[in-house]
């Protein structure tokens, strides 16, 4: 085999082996990528259930209070009566 033709056939091995890493190298980011876009999913579901939870809070307690000052309101009515 002549040297030039050696030479061809050693630059398209390493062009066929560098884009073959590229291609994994691309392939494990885009897989690293989906599975960030996954754990963001979850922590917003987590984070919807906490902020659905504190709402429910926030209205028991609401209602609580309101409860309390009608009661209130209702006993000093009649204190003053």
């Amino acid at each position: 085999m002549s040297r030039s033709s050696q030479a061809v056939l050693v630059v398209t091995a390493l062009l066929s082996a560098a884009t073959i890493a590229a291609v994994h190298v691309q392939q494990r980011r885009e897989r690293e990528r989906l599975y960030s876009g996954v754990l963001r999913d979850l922590e917003r579901q987590s984070q919807k259930r906490e902020n659905i939870r504190l709402l429910e809070e926030q209205i028991a307690l609401t209602k609580r209070l309101t409860e309390e000052r009608e009661k209130m309101l209702v006993e000093k009515g009649s204190q003053q009566s």
